[in-house]
């Protein structure tokens, strides 16, 4: 057995302390809820990774996550180009995306920071990166907020240093979504960049009237104004609403963005690592994105990303929640509008043990 061997992989869930119910456009989601996976290796060194479940499909993932112990099981975790070969061999029957492709990325993620751990050195580093601060947004907004939630959310960013927020938009009430956006505007200051997020809840005509009313806000981009699936309405939309279009958190292949590219349809892709699946389709998709001339500003993962946008040369920023400082033995250090990645070992932080709970 070689020292980098599995040997044990254990799985947990996790909440956080911020916890509430909180909703968009298209989804109600009564709390923040994690999926923690971690391996221990032969040398002793352990890799720890989390998902960010909310409430969706508990039972699937579970039985996801235990179909991958005993894949794991024996596997060289320096070895991170097999597994993910050997896994989507094994998911291909059922189906690569879904929750086969979250599990992959618990594992693979577990896989970098048991290797960074075991060679003393930050995945940033191993990956030929350079430490340097990035831009990050406050991110929130959510409809569930009455008008002076989201007045006090945004201008507790705006005190912090943020340079840029972003809401959520795709209320049914007529006007609703720009008397808000008004609010966050007038809130933040005409220095603050304002960003909309509609998590695919409207048509080209709404999203298209929401985006010119909205145009004297000056607001920055617009994220998922509809289905990700359709790519000539988002190639529509972008030739006519005078606004930057930003998408790609629910894509698990790199089809979607070859096809947005091709119809000059985007402006900012927006990969989220676990349902990609692998730190290294989350940089195949940035290498992809350059390749076209497309920005990278991934979806949630600030932990994660962070250290990756330091190995890209196209990273515009990364997207902020404070969901797991609070649960987190090293919480990721943000300042003035920028976050700053960890010197430490691997991913350089855990989810502390009196945070989990068997999953």
């Amino acid at each position: 057995m070689r020292p980098t061997s599995i040997t044990d992989i254990r799985f947990f869930t996790a909440r956080s302390t911020l916890s509430r119910p909180i909703a968009d456009a298209t989804h109600a989601i009564p709390g923040i809820r994690f999926v923690v996976a971690e391996i221990a290796l032969a040398n002793g060194v352990t890799g720890q990774s989390h998902l960010l479940a909310f409430h969706y499909s508990p039972h699937a993932i579970a039985g996801a996550c235990r179909d991958l112990e005993a894949f794991l099981r024996g596997r060289d975790a320096m070895d991170t180009e097999a597994v993910i070969r050997d896994w989507d061999a094994e998911s291909e029957y059922f189906g690569r995306e879904g929750v086969n492709r979250w599990a992959l990325g618990l594992a693979n993620l577990a896989m970098w920071d048991a290797r960074g751990r075991t060679l003393g050195q930050p995945v940033w580093r191993l990956l030929g990166g350079e430490a340097r601060p990035v831009p990050v947004y406050g991110s929130g907004g959510w409809l569930s907020y009455s008008d002076d939630e989201l007045v006090d959310e945004v201008s507790a960013y705006a005190r912090r240093g943020f340079a840029a927020v972003k809401v959520k938009v795709g209320v049914t009430e007529p006007g609703r979504d720009l008397a808000r956006l008004e609010r966050v505007r007038e809130a933040v200051g005409p220095r603050v960049r304002v960003m909309m997020d509609a998590n695919q809840g409207m048509s080209v005509d709404t999203a298209l009237d929401l985006a010119l009313a909205a145009r004297p806000l000056g607001i920055a981009w617009f994220e998922e104004p509809i289905d990700h699936r359709d790519f000539d309405g988002y190639a529509s939309l972008r030739s006519r609403a005078g606004i930057a279009i930003a998408m790609g958190e629910r894509e698990y292949d790199l089809v979607p963005l070859r096809e947005l590219a091709r119809r000059n349809a985007i402006d900012l892709w927006q990969p989220d690592l676990l349902r990609l699946g692998s730190v290294e389709a989350w940089r195949a998709s940035a290498a992809l994105a350059q390749a076209h001339g497309i920005p990278v500003l991934p979806h949630y993962y600030r932990d994660y990303d962070v250290p990756l946008l330091c190995t890209i040369a196209n990273g515009a920023g990364a997207e902020s929640f404070d969901w797991i400082d609070a649960i987190v033995d090293r919480p990721l250090r943000v300042a003035g509008g920028f976050a700053h990645p960890r010197e430490e070992a691997g991913w350089g932080f855990r989810i502390r043990d009196d945070a989990l709970s068997a999953l």
